[in-house]
């Protein structure tokens, strides 16, 4: 029986299309659901045009006071979950259900340039203003922190003083398409 992963994503779904390339034909594992919190994220489509399954949050409140989210991934047989883009904070009941089976990329080197409001560009610009020589990504386990999780992985590049933001993102984005769906597969296939 293959191990059955879940994609959350809030946007367009760049990473959700390699990870659903990568697990396409796998021997053990497979992406059976995709959720979204927006009913026109790109993400969606990507599921449709791969015949796996959806679900959109109806509202930030269901999704942080009730426990529909959680049926909606028992009824799927979820195994495994993935942040791909995922922009809300996990509620304590999911990270209950699913402990060290949640995992998150983060377009950059935590401890740095992690936490509330840094996401996509926000990083980049961070990272360029700081004048760093490097960036990257990193894997995580996630728990009730944005970016505070364990980190399971991460890959360095190296930067130019002349990059851009949107630059520093192409560098980072080429390493998290490159790297998150083999993470995804070692630490899954770890699982009982």
């Amino acid at each position: 029986m293959k191990k059955r992963l879940a994609i959350f994503a809030s946007g367009s779904g760049s990473n959700a299309k390699k990870i659903v390339e990568y697990f396409k034909d796998h021997p053990t594992i497979e992406v059976a659901l995709v959720v979204s919190n927006k009913a026109n994220a790109g993400v969606l489509d990507i599921a449709k045009s791969f015949n796996i399954e959806t679900y959109v949050i109806p509202s930030k409140a269901e999704f942080t006071q009730t426990e529909t989210l959680l049926q909606e991934l028992y009824v799927s047989q979820i195994d495994f979950i993935v942040l791909a883009g995922f922009l809300w904070l996990i509620p304590e009941y999911l990270i209950e259900a699913y402990p060290n089976r949640i995992v998150n990329i983060h377009p950059a080197l935590l401890p740095k340039y992690g936490g509330i409001g840094m996401h996509g560009i926000h990083v980049h610009t961070a990272v360029v203003a700081a004048g760093e020589k490097e960036s990257g990504i990193t894997i995580h386990y996630v728990d009730r922190v944005y970016d505070n999780g364990e980190h399971l992985f991460q890959a360095k590049v190296m930067l130019e003083p002349t990059d851009t933001p949107a630059v520093v993102q192409q560098k980072v984005l080429a390493l998290e398409h490159a790297n998150f769906a083999q993470v995804i597969e070692k630490v899954v296939n770890t699982l009982p």
